[in-house]
């Protein structure tokens, strides 16, 4: 065994504590032969066919000088008895009691690397995506706005964790930890929030790449009602986005000490194709939880566009004008159509570089935020301005007379 193999497994014994190991253990049919209260355990290999029964000692004392080396040569034995390494050693072991997903990116790399900024968006599109999940999993039909229930906070501060990556492709392996065993409470026949969550995701994200292969309004209805939400289709678009990749496999490892899920027990393949689709998806999600409401919208004006003329405004010169404003906590571009004065404020607006107060129906159509219906600018804020700009300029002009 070669230095660095060997400084695996002594990292790996830093990370695990012996209750971990003795669970792996015990969920891979190995037999606990001996037992000294706080000293240690002899634990003995299940019986194959053409495989020698192996035993290993496990160290509980974890006060005593050598139980580091000697929990280091317990996990080394581990490694060799399965022909693992110490990475696949310690995520097994993790599994025990874990539900893992994976998140492989495939796509053109010369070093086994990928643009710093490109894991930045990905981490924080796994953080919306496992967000997502638990809103959903703590409070079915809830909008993903505004507060959430405490379950989801607590699930993101400690209930999950972002683990090795793997060889091979570049590979994020998220880690949601099931805690001790418990009893399923007979009154809710539920099991433990993190797998509520971690079941609610892979079925958005099996009915995601459903959707967005082959368009189905039955399904989207149902799929909306177990968990799928916009916010998480969004966080899918966020990590495909890079022209780069070429497809993004997603997979789950279930915890062997629970009973498997009906879901997540196959890869989940989004290539260019699933890509196309998703926009779509994640509109009609939008659209089913957000339907248009009267709202008013205050944002910087970012662009106008000349339109023709539009019924009801003959002769006066129309824009679409593209505000950036706050819509559900996040900045977006909202279009709104103008004409006439309303149009002559958002050029002042975008002159001056002010915000623009526009209310209208807002909706999410075409791909975008719009605002339609009776649309009305308030210009209050920009009559304030001009007034100033005059009173300015009026004292300007006086002091230069008293000269």
């Amino acid at each position: 065994m070669t230095a660095a193999s060997r400084a695996g497994f002594r990292d790996a014994a830093a990370s695990l504590t012996p209750p971990a190991v003795a669970q792996f253990l015990a969920a891979h049919d190995w037999e606990l032969e001996t037992r000294q209260e706080r000293i240690k355990e002899i634990w003995r290999s299940p019986e194959a066919e053409g495989r020698h029964v192996e035993r290993i000692m496990l160290p509980l004392a974890t006060e005593y000088v050598d139980y580091r080396q000697r929990f280091t040569d317990t996990l080394t034995a581990l490694g060799h008895i399965h022909d693992w390494d110490a990475a696949e050693l310690l995520e097994r072991i993790a599994a025990t009691r874990a539900d893992l997903f994976h998140v492989r990116l495939d796509q053109p790399m010369t070093d086994g690397t990928i643009p710093f900024q490109q894991a930045e968006s990905t981490l924080q599109a796994l953080l919306k995506l496992l967000k997502a999940a638990a809103t959903s999993a703590a409070a079915p039909g809830h909008s993903h706005r505004g507060r959430r229930p405490a379950a989801v906070s607590d699930f993101l501060e400690d209930g999950v964790r972002l683990g090795h990556t793997k060889r091979g492709s570049f590979v994020f392996t998220v880690v949601t930890r099931l805690g001790e065993p418990v009893p399923i409470a007979a009154e809710s026949g539920q099991p433990a929030f993190p797998r509520r969550v971690m079941e609610t995701l892979a079925h958005g994200l099996e009915t995601t790449k459903r959707l967005a292969s082959a368009w189905d309004e039955a399904m989207l209805a149902e799929a909306a009602d177990q968990g799928l939400s916009a916010a998480m289709v969004e966080a899918v678009e966020d990590m495909v986005q890079p022209d780069s990749l070429r497809s993004m496999d997603l997979s789950f490892d279930w915890a062997v000490a629970e009973p498997k899920p009906s879901v997540g027990l196959a890869p989940i393949l989004l290539d260019r194709d699933t890509k196309a689709g998703l926009p779509r998806v994640r509109e009609r999600l939008v659209r089913q939880e957000e339907p248009p409401r009267r709202e008013t919208v205050v944002g910087v004006v970012k662009a106008l566009a000349r339109e023709d003329s539009v019924p009801g405004a003959p002769g006066e010169e129309v824009a679409t004008v593209t505000l950036m404003a706050e819509i559900g906590g996040r900045t977006r571009s909202v279009h709104v159509t103008l004409a006439g004065q309303d149009h002559q404020w958002a050029i002042e607006a975008y002159s001056l570089k002010v915000p623009l107060t526009v209310s209208g129906d807002l909706a999410f159509e075409r791909r975008a935020w719009r605002l339609t219906g009776d649309v009305q600018v308030d210009p209050s804020f920009l009559r304030y301005l001009s007034a100033a700009q005059q009173g300015e300029s009026a004292a300007v002009d006086s002091d230069s007379s008293v000269e």
